[in-house]
C-alpha cells in the first residue's frame, strides 16, 4: 500500500497494492493494522456506506459536527468520479482549501478524510458505485451540508451541469456553515 500526500495535511490518496494475473486480480481493501501503521492513527471504523450515483450526480459537501464527526474512507467499485474533501478545521492552516482526487473502479485509489473536512463526490461515468467507511455512525442531528459551488471555497468541479437533491439544494454557503475547532 502507498500513502500519497495531497494538497492539504492528514488528507491522503491510497494505493493499494494489486496482484494481477491472467484470472482478474486481488487486492486487500483495507487491513485494519497496515492502514494505521501507514498514517500513525488509531482508527476504528463503525460503519460501511454503499451509495449508487447516475452521471452527474453530484453529492455533498456532507460532514457531521461533533461529538458525531466522521473520518472517511472512500473507494470506488465501479464506474469514476471526483471526490473532493475541504478542509473544516479553524486551526488548519489549510482551513476552507479543497482538494480532489478522480477515484474509479480501474485506478483503485481510495482517499483517506480524517474527521474535521466536508466532503463529495461528481460522478463521471454513467454510473459509479462508491464504498465508504466512517469512524462513527450517521447522525441526522449533528449532520450539516456546504453548498458544492459556494464561491469562497472555489472547488473546480469537471462539470458545472449536475444533478442535486433537495437536500443539497439547499445547503449553506460556507460563510455560513458550522465549522471544527
Amino acid at each position: 500500500m502507498k500513502i500519497l500526500p495531497t494538497t492539504i495535511q492528514d488528507l491522503k490518496v491510497i494505493e493499494p497494492d494489486v496482484f494481477f494475473d491472467e484470472r482478474g486480480f486481488f487486492l486487500e481493501s483495507f487491513n485494519s493494522s497496515k492502514f494505521n501503521e501507514a498514517l500513525n492513527l488509531d482508527v476504528h471504523f463503525v460503519q460501511d456506506n454503499h451509495s449508487y450515483s447516475k452521471k452527474g450526480v453530484l453529492r455533498g459537501l456532507h460532514y457531521q459536527l461533533a461529538p458525531k464527526a466522521q473520518g472517511k474512507l472512500v473507494r470506488v467499485i465501479q464506474g469514476e468520479v471526483f471526490d473532493v474533501a475541504v478542509d473544516l478545521r479553524q486551526s488548519s492552516p489549510t482551513f476552507g482549501k479543497w482538494a480532489g482526487e478522480i477515484l474509479s473502479a480501474d485506478n483503485k485509489k481510495q482517499l483517506w478524510i480524517p474527521e474535521g473536512f466536508a466532503h463529495g463526490f461528481l460522478t463521471l461515468s454513467d454510473t459509479a458505485e462508491l464504498l465508504y467507511k466512517t469512524t462513527d455512525f450517521y447522525s441526522k442531528d449533528h449532520e450539516q451540508a456546504i453548498i458544492w459551488d459556494d464561491k469562497t471555497i472555489g472547488i473546480d468541479w469537471p462539470m458545472k451541469d449536475v444533478s442535486l437533491s433537495s437536500k443539497d439544494k439547499a445547503a449553506l454557503s460556507f460563510n455560513k456553515a458550522k465549522y471544527f475547532s
